[in-house]
């Protein structure tokens, strides 16, 4: 399968309130951790992976999530993975579709994608670039509070790849009734 990337999201690691290593190192983001040129996959929502490229110096966390892509080969193992897809232009159009059109899971998480044989799960590979002009930036996707105002979404103008931006929306979270009746003292 190949996949041009049109849409990414880049996270500065511990000094980026938005990313997962902005608390520090754990075992669920170590892969940000380095060596560079390496995945960082985890799960999300209980549902979906995402897919992140880990691109700092090692020792120092940062990630680009990789949003949204136009698979180029294997269309129909693509669809395979991703049978409520309507048309072939959305089998990669966000970063829980592209994961599955991709067969990412937690088994690639800190698998080298740099390595280009015919061993390797997964290879990023130079492509030809897009033209500068095209290629616009802005808020990440879902990303509120002091890291919100970041402009680290970059994507290709116009292309019908990238996924819909939104905004972050705080959680709802419901609290403890306080009425004296529910009282089991």
């Amino acid at each position: 399968m190949r996949l041009r990337i049109t849409e990414v999201e880049a996270y500065a690691g511990e000094a980026d309130p938005g990313s997962h290593a902005y608390r520090g190192r754990t075992e669920r983001n170590a892969s940000m951790f380095g060596p560079p040129g390496h995945a960082y996959v985890y799960f999300i929502y209980g549902m979906w992976y995402s897919l992140n490229l880990v691109c700092g110096p090692e020792g120092r966390a940062s990630g680009v999530l990789i949003r949204a892509g136009e698979v180029l080969e294997g269309v129909e193992q693509a669809r395979k993975r991703r049978p409520k897809a309507r048309k072939d232009l959305e089998l990669a159009k966000g970063p829980a579709r592209l994961a599955t059109a991709l067969a990412v899971d937690r088994e690639l998480n800190g698998a080298d994608v740099c390595t280009h044989d015919d061993y390797a799960p997964l290879s990023v590979l130079a492509g030809e670039p897009a033209d500068p002009d095209t290629v616009k930036s802005g808020p990440r996707t879902g990303v509120g509070g002091d890291a919100a105002h970041y402009p680290w979404r970059f994507w290709l103008e116009d292309d019908p790849t990238v996924s819909p931006y939104r905004a972050h929306k705080p959680r709802n979270r419901r609290r403890p009734s306080l009425d004296a009746s529910r009282s089991t003292t």
